[in-house]
């Protein structure tokens, strides 16, 4: 057997570098959707990692959850990624991670914990549009159906890959404005970050 075997598809998209860097956790996908020359990746993204010690890998210190992200073989940046943060302060880390994979087209929507309810922004951040929101459905699957109309017992026969391909075509789609703010007046607007361990049996 030959020490070259085929390059992944996921090496030849946005995602190569992320996936290098250990980024991509837990994925209930990462791969090839239904979709031609696509690729998609639902998990966790790590934004933080914790330092190592000795050989003792430890979990990362700060996380993107519940992320669904496309990519397009032989593009260089992300159409579509979305996920939950438990503070709107994290949109940096989110943006300084993904980097070169943000462009001005894509469509990029960040669940929030600590942003009022009742609001939705935009948040230009190095060269990309972010939508914030807040989390009210509990998931960033629920979230995304509600705000996209899409219906969930149509999806519900669909695989995974086949799910992902149903939001980031409705992502792509998706031309609805908000209010625009910065990034600092976002710092300003932001509620308190919730104890993610408080209430939970010890």
């Amino acid at each position: 057997m030959t020490a070259t075997l085929a390059t992944k598809e996921i090496d030849d998209t946005a995602f190569a570098r992320l996936d290098d860097e250990g980024r991509l956790l837990n994925p209930l996908l990462k791969g090839s959707t239904n979709k031609f020359g696509r690729v998609g990746f639902r998990g966790e993204l790590a934004l933080r990692f914790a330092p190592k010690l000795a050989d003792e890998a430890r979990p990362p210190e700060l996380l993107c959850g519940q992320t669904m992200a496309v990519g397009t073989v032989g593009e260089k940046t992300l159409s579509f990624f979305a996920g939950y943060l438990l503070s709107f302060e994290y949109l940096k880390d989110v943006a300084e991670v993904l980097g070169d994979t943000l462009s001005a087209g894509g469509k990029y929507f960040l669940f929030c914990n600590n942003i009022d309810l009742s609001k939705k922004y935009q948040v230009p951040y190095k060269g990309a549009m972010f939508y914030v929101l807040p989390i009210d459905e509990a998931t960033v699957y629920n979230e995304l159906l509600d705000l996209f109309y899409l219906e969930k017992g149509d999806l519900k026969k669909k695989d995974t890959a086949g799910k992902l391909d149903a939001i980031a075509d409705a992502a792509l789609k998706f031309d609805v404005t908000f209010d625009t703010i910065t990034y600092d007046e976002g710092l300003t607007l932001m509620g308190p970050v919730r104890n993610p361990n408080e209430n939970r049996p010890v």
